[in-house]
C-alpha cells in the first residue's frame, strides 16, 4: 500500500490504515518503535511486558471473582 507522509505541527505524521493497525493491535495512544536500517524506516509495535508480580498487584478485593464450576467432569480428570 502507498500512502503518504504529512506535515503535523514541526513533526511529520503517517497514517496507518485502519485494517492494518488491527492486524498490528495498534490503536490511538499505542507505543511504537521507529529505526532506520540502510535507509528503510521501520516501524514496530512495541508489547509491554508486565511481571507477575505487577499484574499481581494489580487485584483487589473488588476484581477478585470467587469459584466458578466448570461443570461435571467429561474425560478421566479426577476432581
Amino acid at each position: 500500500m502507498v500512502t503518504r507522509v504529512q506535515k503535523w505541527g514541526n513533526s511529520l505524521g503517517l497514517r496507518i490504515p485502519k485494517s492494518f493497525a488491527a492486524e498490528a493491535h495498534v490503536g490511538a495512544g499505542s507505543a511504537v518503535e521507529l529505526s532506520v536500517e540502510k535507509g528503510v524506516l521501520r516501524v514496530r509495535a512495541v508489547r509491554r511486558r508486565y511481571s507477575l508480580d505487577e499484574l499481581l498487584a494489580r487485584v483487589t478485593r473488588r476484581n477478585v471473582h470467587g469459584e466458578m464450576d466448570s461443570g461435571a467432569p467429561v474425560g478421566r480428570e479426577v476432581w
